[in-house]
């Protein structure tokens, strides 16, 4: 529609994964180098994991693109597999023939057969299967059995496992020990930053015959901060926002274009709501008193400081204004002047809880950030108390409680490392030494955590939320799924199970309590707090 009227020769933000577009930011360029080193001689398993839309895929595709004839490799895509199906995936991807039936012993001899084959004609074999995460413990310790044939020099089967984060909390279940032992490359690729994304952004414009500055700066850094960096969101934004420009005929995507673009592409993200200056209009089946709660919510929310976007940069005050430590540590009576000011300014706990799920990637509704225990919205928002190594354990960002110069404020921890800590104080992203947070900060936060089940579940019940509770429960406990979406005797015993493990009553009725641990064990696109390119 738009692609002659802007010159481009072909779509530049198509979503379909395509090497041929992948941008070689820094952090793509370690993924791919620090697996292929890992896959190479004597490696098994490397794993390459990260959020959804990051770009996964296209790195692997990349990958595989550039293989020489030395390699035969081969690739599965989402996979939901018994043992016996991931054999004959494997079996059918590199087109080895099997009647139907078979056993698992027969499936094993064949593939066998067929890495022995390529071995002695110089070929390496290669498997790679995406959407890992999905795959169960025992098909993943079926895969590990596969490679057991080796030289005395190198595996004969090669294994690059791709998935979501919940890959790598998989992998640290004890029944898969020897498994997470084989992977000798691994890397965690985060979402693109603002210099990044402008980058990005510019580079499948000039890849698609376009001009490569045909969104301004500033609707660069709006696009980087609505998406948070995905390339998958930032792809979908840029596409809305050139097809807007042209029903306008625009020669170029104005500021407010883009703003539009953003604002209905987010809207169809989970608990995504446009920001809008419109008033919401209360349907006339509303009860008087439920838009009077509404309007009071609002009133409130009227007040809340809108801030300006994130600035991109971190500004590092740990190095600004401190020296470097030296081996002897003193202790600094005098906080930096512009952290404090920062930190005053901070007060306001809606914004905080605000600023809490964009982190998470959700724009929330004026309910949400009052974080009332009573919300039967998408989230669970709750306030509890810790320590650094309880957050470092539990891996989500959390709101922290500050008090300095007993003014009580609030910062969202989003990134953690051993010695810093990054957060995000009024909308603006700061870092500072854990010592100096600890002294800021008493041990409480709150917490958000997606809201999966909206009702108690026994046995007999069945559905949509059967399967899911019954997929986390098997995905925790290392069990294998149900063929069913009926809540039996065997999903009793799963519920059972994890409630003696996590103590609580084992009752082996799903519950409010049951289900909060739960989502928090085994959280779905939950980001972390790691600072590192490399997620170990």
């Amino acid at each position: 529609m738009y692609k002659q009227y802007f010159g481009f020769s072909e779509l530049p933000f198509s979503i379909v994964p395509n090497s041929r577009f992948l941008y070689q930011s820094q952090r793509h360029s370690e993924a791919m180098l620090r697996l292929t080193a890992g896959l190479g001689e004597g490696g098994g398993f490397a794993m390459l994991t990260g959020e959804v839309g990051t770009g996964k895929t296209t790195v692997a595709r990349a990958m595989l693109s550039n293989l020489d004839h030395s390699v035969h490799a081969g690739l599965i895509l989402n996979p939901t597999f018994s043992n016996l199906e991931l054999l004959e995936a494997i079996c059918d991807e590199f087109g080895l023939e099997y009647q139907s039936g078979s056993s698992l012993k027969t499936l094993n001899q064949l593939i066998h057969q067929f890495l022995l084959h390529n071995h002695a004609n110089g070929v390496q074999t290669l498997l790679v299967i995406d959407e890992a995460q999905h795959l169960s413990a025992e098909v993943l310790e079926q895969l590990r059995l596969l490679t057991n044939l080796e030289t005395e020099s190198q595996k004969l089967l090669k294994v690059l496992l791709i998935g979501q984060p919940e890959l790598q909390q998989k992998l640290q279940m004890p029944q898969l020990r020897q498994l997470a032992q084989r992977i000798t490359g691994r890397y965690h690729l985060l979402p693109l930053d603002s210099k990044e994304a402008a980058s990005y952004i510019r580079h499948r414009l000039e890849l698609a015959g376009g001009d490569r500055n045909l969104f301004n700066s500033k609707s660069l850094n709006l696009i980087a901060h609505r998406t948070l960096g995905i390339p998958r969101l930032i792809n979908l934004v840029c596409d809305a926002a050139l097809k807007f420009s042209y029903s306008l005929g625009e020669k170029t995507p104005q500021y407010s274009t883009v703003q539009h673009a953003c604002n209905e592409v987010m809207s169809f993200q989970p608990s995504f709501q446009p920001p809008t200056a419109t008033k919401p209009v209360v349907s006339a089946n509303v009860s008087y008193l439920s838009a009077a709660v509404i309007g009071a919510i609002l009133a409130v929310g009227s007040y809340v400081y809108v801030p300006d976007l994130l600035e991109p940069a971190i500004d590092k005050w740990g190095e600004a204004h401190y020296p470097p430590m030296s081996a002897t540590v003193i202790e600094r009576e005098v906080f930096p002047e512009q952290l404090t000011k920062q930190i005053h300014r901070a007060t306001n706990f809606e914004q905080g809880v605000g600023d809490l799920y964009k982190v998470w990637g959700f724009q929330p509704s004026m309910l949400d950030k009052l974080c009332l225990q009573e919300n039967e919205g998408a989230f669970i928002c709750d306030r509890a108390s810790g320590n650094i190594q309880a957050l470092r354990v539990a891996d989500v960002p959390v709101l922290l409680t500050l008090e300095r110069d007993n003014v009580e404020s609030f910062a969202v921890l989003y990134k953690l490392g051993d010695e810093k800590a990054q957060l995000l104080l009024a909308d603006k992203n700061v870092e500072v030494p854990l010592n100096e947070l600890e002294q800021l900060w008493n041990g409480e936060y709150h917490r958000i955590s997606r809201r999966y089940w909206q009702q108690t579940m026994k046995f007999g019940m069945r559905g949509t939320a059967i399967t899911l509770l019954d997929q986390k429960l098997s995905q925790v406990l290392g069990k294998p799924l149900a063929t069913d979406d009926v809540y039996d005797l065997a999903l009793k015993e799963k519920v059972m199970t994890f409630q003696r493990w996590q103590g609580l009553t084992a009752d082996g009725i799903a519950g409010k309590n049951t289900l909060q641990r739960l989502a928090e064990v085994a959280p779905m696109d939950a980001p972390s707090l790691s600072m590192s390119e490399e997620n170990i």
